[in-house]
């Protein structure tokens, strides 16, 4: 398993990455892909059991993840070539026309690693849902994973999926909140306020825990490790996770203004200056 000190090295190249496939294409989302690159480096390196080649759909023997909230593609894909799911280089495709990395994740390419599109908010729960209950029936002892963002749980259907689990006692799911404050037309509590957010999941019977550092490498391994510990109990677990939206870029950080626009030559600069180069190297 990688140290700290590696994983590290590896986020820093997650967001020179990003920062990269936004600028090089002028369109994508960079605040969240920034702010949730310990989640997605923590899951695929020391947390999930999955296999990247040959990929399977159906997921079988190993923990399957689902993003629900698609616009912050940039870090998935990013973490996915890494990983090894798909060559590096092709990250230089983002977004363009007839490619397999699309602005939002899709299906009908075959990019390894994604199993279900996530262009529209407030599904990635409810599919997340039939996946865990779908191992249950196989008995497969394997667990699935999902990201939501918080301003995405304005959606009813999220609630409905939230209800339905804890109904259904699927305790092989571990959902994970995105929980910044920030949303494309401003913060939560501005737009739609989300409330007590851990005293309505607990309501909706689920096992809450809370991360109150999500930008931080260490905190979020152990989390995801208790949340682990916590599965098979009869309760579906929720980890509401405390980050900041645009994370290592202090003119991204901690606002909505950069949900979903791309830097220009200067920012561009800006921005790669403040992430040190990495013996990963850049696409």
């Amino acid at each position: 398993m990688p140290d700290t000190a590696s994983l590290q090295s590896l986020a820093t190249q997650v967001r020179r990455d990003i920062i990269r496939m936004v600028y090089n294409c002028q369109s994508g989302h960079p605040g969240g892909s920034l702010g949730c690159v310990e989640y997605f480096v923590a899951l695929y390196s020391s947390i999930m059991k999955h296999r990247k080649k040959p990929f399977r759909m159906e997921g079988k023997g190993e923990d399957m993840f689902f993003l629900s909230n698609g616009h912050i593609s940039p870090v998935w894909y990013s973490v996915l070539a890494r990983s090894g799911y798909f060559p590096v280089a092709e990250l230089n495709t983002f977004r363009r026309l007839n490619t397999r990395l699309q602005g939002h994740p899709t299906t009908h390419e075959g990019l390894p690693g994604v199993r279900i599109a996530s262009g529209s908010l407030g599904q990635g729960i409810s599919v997340a849902i039939g996946a865990a209950l779908a191992k249950r029936l196989d008995n497969d002892p394997r667990l699935v994973y999902c990201l939501t963002g918080d301003g995405e749980l304005q959606e009813g259907q999220c609630w409905e999926a939230i209800m339905s689990a804890a109904h259904h006692k699927v305790d092989n799911l571990i959902v994970t909140v995105d929980w910044n404050g920030q949303q494309i037309d401003g913060p939560n509590d501005a737009v739609l306020s989300l409330g007590n957010l851990p005293a309505k999941w607990k309501a909706f019977g689920w096992d809450v825990l809370i991360l109150e550092q999500g930008n931080d490498m260490a905190s979020v391994i152990a989390m995801l490790r208790k949340a682990k510990r916590r599965t098979g109990k009869g309760k579906p677990v929720v980890v509401l996770m405390k980050t900041e939206m645009g994370f290592g870029v202090d003119f991204m950080q901690g606002t909505h203004k950069w949900h979903g626009k791309a830097p220009n030559q200067e920012q561009f600069d800006s921005a790669m200056k403040q992430l040190p180069v990495t013996a990963l190297g850049d696409f």
